[in-house]
């Protein structure tokens, strides 16, 4: 199912507890509210779920390979219905195992 893009434009600011402004619920936002929706979100990290635990950020561990590689790489994590981010973890794991 695809989302719907909605377009924003930026305008003047609204005072919101002078104007009538409804969310998508038809439910009023104030500026009491609009504060507690910025805080909110601020709070909220983007990206994928930390893989070390929550709160935390996963870190990263960054290669070069030749292209060859990263296409084959992306190739077969579709063919497995993974990431190539999941693969090169697994293969990292099944190496150190087998060190």
């Amino acid at each position: 199912m695809k989302k719907e893009k909605i377009e924003y434009t930026l305008g003047k600011d609204v005072n919101l507890d002078r104007e009538i402004v409804l969310d998508a619920q038809g439910r009023r936002i104030t500026e009491a509210r609009a504060r507690q929706i910025a805080r909110r979100t601020l709070q909220q990290s983007a990206g994928r779920p930390s893989l070390t635990s929550a709160g935390v950020r996963s870190p990263e561990v960054k290669a070069r390979v030749p292209m060859k590689l990263k296409k084959s790489l992306q190739r077969e994590a579709k063919r497995r219905g993974q990431t190539s981010s999941e693969l090169v973890r697994q293969a990292i794991e099944e190496f150190l195992r087998s060190a």
